[in-house]
């Protein structure tokens, strides 16, 4: 297989960059970045001189690496290597960081080198799902993104994340719950529900789940999918109308959505 690199820019996410390469001849000269690196090695080794010091990095090793530290990258023997990054700007590192931490101010950081097999794995995951474009909506996409940090850098432990032990009360529900029967038509975001009830889009997250045993997607998906099932009874829906009026602008993302849930395609039921 030739060399190639391809990037990706997040639509959902401004400041979050995500490539992926394969690497047979190619090799990096010194470099640094201004941006925040998470790589993780998928397939063959890496050699990398970091700090005067020879690193080997394996399939299933992350790396972790600042802005501002100079490294480098090659073919570690003379076959190739597969190299997934996320990149993410200085702003959005600090969002994230004072979502997860409920602090402003982000820990000064270092290079680091993590080995750990399901956390590569779920690293992997995340990475084809944000390229592949199979989170269909912001909702979605926010809270990945907000668990992929959470667990990646409180595995490293840069970070501690904030108190989580509450729940959401039956009000706070019921105004979730209003609002987005209101917006159903409509992208909503995890900013914005976290928003109705006054909490960071983390806690708000965390809260939700331990409260209604479900993640705020997957429990808005659901909320959708049943409204299909009573449009659907009405003769005066057409399937295109009826993924609109719930929120689904894709026609396929809509029958896969209610295939999963219901087994069947919505013509069929």
């Amino acid at each position: 297989m030739k060399d190639q690199v391809k990037y990706n820019r997040s639509a959902e996410t401004p400041g979050l960059i995500l490539s992926e390469a394969h690497f047979s001849e190619f090799s990096f000269a010194p470099h640094y970045h201004l941006d925040y690196h998470i790589a993780l090695v998928t397939e063959g080794v890496q050699r990398q001189e970091f700090r005067g010091e020879s690193l080997i990095l394996t399939p299933g090793t992350i790396q972790l690496m600042p802005p501002g530290e100079v490294h480098d990258g090659a073919v570690a023997t003379n076959q190739s290597y597969t190299l997934k990054t996320f990149r993410l700007s200085p702003d959005l590192l600090s969002r994230l960081a004072a979502d997860v931490t409920g602090k402003d101010r982000f820990p000064t950081l270092s290079a680091l080198v993590i080995e750990d097999p399901a956390l590569a794995r779920h690293l992997a995951r995340m990475h084809e799902s944000f390229v592949s474009g199979q989170d269909d909506s912001p909702l979605q996409h926010e809270s990945r993104l907000l668990t992929l940090f959470e667990n990646l850098f409180g595995r490293a432990r840069i970070l501690s994340p904030s108190s989580t032990s509450g729940t959401l009360s039956v009000s706070q529900l019921r105004r979730i719950r209003d609002y987005c029967e209101a917006q159903l038509a409509q992208k909503i975001t995890l900013d914005e529900l976290a928003k109705v009830i006054g909490l960071g889009r983390f806690q708000f997250l965390k809260f939700f789940k331990r409260t209604v045993g479900m993640t705020p997607h997957a429990w808005l998906l659901r909320m959708r999918l049943e409204r299909a099932c009573a449009l659907l009874n009405r003769p005066d829906r057409c399937l295109t109308q009826v993924a609109q009026e719930i929120g689904f602008y894709d026609q396929s993302h809509f029958n896969r959505a209610f295939r999963q849930a219901f087994g069947v395609a919505p013509s069929q039921y």
